[in-house]
């Protein structure tokens, strides 16, 4: 099965930086996407806001130059969570951020 995504914005929150009680770090922003896409043969404004989480012993390097406003394309898969409130949320783990 097919779960892929790539997707091009600006960073609008974070990044902070984390570890696991495994020992595991990561890294978690906000990016923010507007665009004109087209739909049944009209233009159609589209935004979205997405979290992203990029784990694993090269997330450090992949990810040190991020800052709020930096504009980037992310590339990874979706994967539902659920906050300690309850509530559920996709979020796009990341393999790839490219400077755009």
């Amino acid at each position: 099965m097919t779960n892929r995504i790539e997707l091009a914005g600006v960073l609008t929150q974070g990044p902070i930086r984390k570890q696991s009680p495994a020992g595991i770090p990561h890294c978690h922003f906000v990016i923010e996407h507007r665009s004109e896409q087209q739909e049944a043969g009209l233009p159609r404004q589209v935004y979205c806001r997405l979290q992203v989480v990029m784990s694993g012993q090269g997330s450090q390097t992949k990810t040190q130059h991020l800052a709020l406003g930096s504009s980037i394309k992310v590339g990874g898969f979706l994967a539902y969570q659920t906050g300690r409130n309850g509530a559920g949320k996709l979020v796009l783990h990341a393999d790839e951020i490219i400077d755009i």
